[in-house]
């Protein structure tokens, strides 16, 4: 989970990009929240969607706001130096507004902290939340781009601290077990949402909690080659190849990677083209250093797939992980992104040809000064080895 040394440590850099002249600072949106102190509604509860805010001051403090409802459902340690919890609900009278009820507090405490600019994160702050903010402090012009407060907080996640490449690595070790069961749950006869439930099985017991496993889960073969989505009920058939590519989300943050297992014995086709899409993956691994153009980390993937005979790769060849899924930086044939130190991306070449089927592989990496690291470790292939 994130660390208090991590939280301050980001607190600090966010501080380090604001103008002099922004003393305070309003956190709305729940990514930013947890970045900054660590606190996530937990996703799998009755308060998943409830709003809750942080105030930070140049000064040092931080005030957390929200509803006893929702700080019950807390997934992690939250680190502030102060808490302002409304009263909501108490088994005991009928509730009322819960967006309007925590407007209301947090109204009454920036009057009191807040003497001098505030900014606040216009697009994570709801419209009852800003409705409490002075008229006279909504239109703060932070740089020369007047870039918004969530801009520069999306930017600044990139460069992951170490308690979030800790994180990010629970994530893949979990799914890395639900990426080995795959091997024993994709056979002949099976349904595609039996698959499902035992890779969730297994991610979940490797991570030793309730957590979210999303992605595609859906066979592909030689007529059906472009399929993804969520787990149906077809059965998987022989000469099937069925695409596992998810992610899994603890506390927030998220893995995301793919393998593809052949139902029965692989096509000599399909192996052919499995070798492609694994080739390109490590041609574009080369490129990975802090400072390379993400075009150029595309570009090598897809120029290994068409050396191969297959045709251009149809989508990106990663992005950035973190908070959400993608998040910058993208790698695409006309991407404007670099890459920077402390980036974590996914590489995922992949593809789709009629009379074959359609595959992709994947793999996470974290972005160094000489290079990278790569965070996955699952077994890349049709058949376990």
């Amino acid at each position: 989970m994130l660390t208090k040394e991590g939280c301050v440590q980001r607190r600090q850099n966010l501080w380090s990009l604001l103008p002099s002249s922004i003393e305070s600072v309003l956190i709305g949106d729940d990514r930013h929240v947890q970045y900054f102190c660590g606190f996530r509604a937990n996703p799998i509860s009755f308060s998943a969607d409830q709003e809750s805010a942080l105030l930070l001051t140049r000064e040092g403090r931080s005030i957390f706001f929200a509803d006893n409802f929702t700080r019950r459902t807390a997934v992690a340690e939250i680190f502030v130096s102060e808490e302002v919890i409304q009263g909501w609900y108490d088994h005991k009278h009928s509730v009322g507004n819960r967006h309007q009820a925590l407007s209301q507090v947090l109204g009454t405490h920036l009057s009191r902290v807040c003497q001098t600019t505030l900014l606040f994160e216009k697009e994570g702050i709801s419209v009852e939340l800003a409705s409490v903010l002075p008229e006279a402090q909504t239109g703060v012009v932070v740089d020369r781009q007047a870039m918004s407060l969530g801009a520069i907080i999306r930017e600044l996640r990139r460069s992951k601290l170490a308690d979030e490449v800790s994180l990010l690595q629970r994530c893949m070790d979990a799914g890395a077990a639900g990426q080995a069961v795959a091997f024993e749950a994709v056979v002949p006869g099976a349904t595609e949402l039996e698959v499902y439930l035992a890779v969730q099985t297994a991610v979940q017991r490797a991570a030793g909690l309730a957590c979210i496993v999303y992605g595609d889960f859906r066979a592909t073969n030689a007529e059906a080659f472009k399929l993804g989505g969520l787990p149906t009920t077809y059965q998987l058939k022989d000469g099937d190849l069925m695409i596992l590519d998810f992610s899994v989300v603890i506390a927030g943050y998220r893995s995301d990677f793919t393998n593809t297992v052949a139902v029965g014995e692989p096509t000599v086709a399909q192996a052919a083209q499995a070798d492609a899409c694994i080739e390109a993956l490590f041609a574009a691994e080369t490129k990975l250093i802090a400072g390379a153009s993400c075009s150029a980390v595309f570009n090598a993937a897809n120029v290994t797939l068409v050396k191969r005979g297959y045709p251009e790769l149809p989508h990106h060849a990663g992005h950035g992980l973190g908070m959400e899924h993608p998040e910058l930086p993208i790698l695409v044939a006309e991407s404007t992104d670099t890459l920077v130190a402390g980036d974590v991306v996914t590489l995922e070449p992949g593809v789709y040809t009629e009379g074959t089927g359609g595959m992709r592989f994947e793999h996470n990496y974290l972005i160094t000064d000489s290079g990278c690291k790569r965070l996955s470790h699952h077994e890349l292939g049709l058949q376990q080895a």
